[in-house]
């Protein structure tokens, strides 16, 4: 008798070890590292804060996270690396800033091929994602995105033709925009965006290309006076998770992950930003002391032409990287223009 209640109490105590490991199991929080390197009064703050709320309540709770901004925990040119490493979970990064280790996204900084960041955005995300795999092999790939297109900003000189670049120091956007400037006769000067306005003041550059509602918010409006207004370039972004902490997420929690990591997700990440570069065009031209140019289409016409050698640059990369350039670059133009976003 005693040996049959003894087994009884064991079987319920192996039991309740059973079901307390279970469900310990799959109690299992996270607590998602977010980050990204502009001010906290940027609209990509409240973006990112949204996903990951949005994120905590489709996972039940079981996932948390906070949004480290202003690079709190590495420098912008850093932050893949940051996701790969697990220094961060989700990270915001520019593949232009690193230019020639991503050479298929970088289809979307080519100059004069995008009208609109939203249209652009959703034409990206879902270009991109047959090559995201490939690409960013160290990571997990969430989402792509661009900016409204921005423009040159200059501080002492009006700059309306190719020709006037040359011998010029501009800080470039990405990559793309730097091979131009090289290709036009100018220096490119390196520096993150919160660095750009210190460039500028100390004369280290002449000229940036920069979205226009970034030029007010980092300050750079104070030290440039010409602005060109023609969507000049757009550059592409990324939200990269590590791999190592999704892989530790069950079922559910992956869910949450991959629900959140989508073009729908892409545009919402980068609708208020667009709307945020696009609004100051007009707070610039209402500023005292600032000239807000146009370019004529026969000077369109130039910058286009001075432009070309950039898609075939483009080219030689993307074949080296195992694509058809072909295929790759006129599926991009048929998304710009199934979604309005061709230039």
């Amino acid at each position: 008798m005693k040996s049959r209640i003894a087994a009884h109490l064991s079987a319920a105590c192996l039991a309740a070890l059973v079901c307390g490991a279970a469900a310990q199991a799959q109690e299992k929080t996270f607590d998602l590292k977010i980050s990204h390197w502009v001010p906290p009064s940027h609209p990509l703050q409240k973006a990112l804060e949204d996903w990951g709320a949005s994120v905590e309540k489709e996972s039940g709770g079981t996932i948390h996270y906070k949004v480290y901004p202003s690079q709190q925990l590495g420098k912008a040119f850093d932050h893949y690396d940051m996701a790969r490493d697990g220094i961060a979970d989700l990270t915001y990064i520019n593949p232009g800033y690193q230019p020639g280790r991503f050479p298929i996204i970088a289809a979307g900084e080519l100059p004069f091929l995008m009208s609109n960041a939203k249209g652009g955005t959703v034409a990206l995300d879902e270009w991109y994602r047959k090559y995201a795999a490939q690409e960013m092999k160290d990571v997990k790939f969430c989402l792509a995105f661009v900016h409204d297109p921005g423009a040159l900003h200059s501080v002492d000189k009006k700059i309306t033709v190719p020709a006037d670049i040359k011998g010029m120091k501009i800080r470039p956007a990405q990559g793309t925009i730097a091979e131009f400037v090289r290709l036009l006769g100018g220096t490119n000067v390196q520096a993150a965006a919160p660095e750009v306005r210190d460039v500028l003041a100390r004369h280290v550059a002449d000229a940036v290309t920069f979205p226009w509602g970034s030029i007010v918010l980092f300050g750079i409006d104070k030290v440039t006076k010409y602005h060109m207004e023609m969507p000049f370039y757009t550059t592409t972004f990324a939200l990269v998770f590590n791999k190592a902490k999704y892989n530790e997420m069950d079922a559910k929690q992956k869910k949450a992950i991959d629900d959140h990591c989508n073009s729908e997700w892409a545009l919402k990440v980068a609708g208020p930003w667009a709307d945020f570069e696009h609004n100051g065009i007009a707070k610039i031209k209402a500023e005292a002391g600032h000239d807000v140019y146009t370019i004529s289409p026969e000077q369109v016409a130039e910058w286009r032409k001075a432009a070309a050698p950039l898609e075939a640059k483009w080219a030689e990369g993307a074949k080296k990287a195992g694509i058809d350039p072909a295929k790759a670059i006129a599926d991009l133009r048929a998304d710009l223009k199934k979604e309005n976003a061709a230039y």
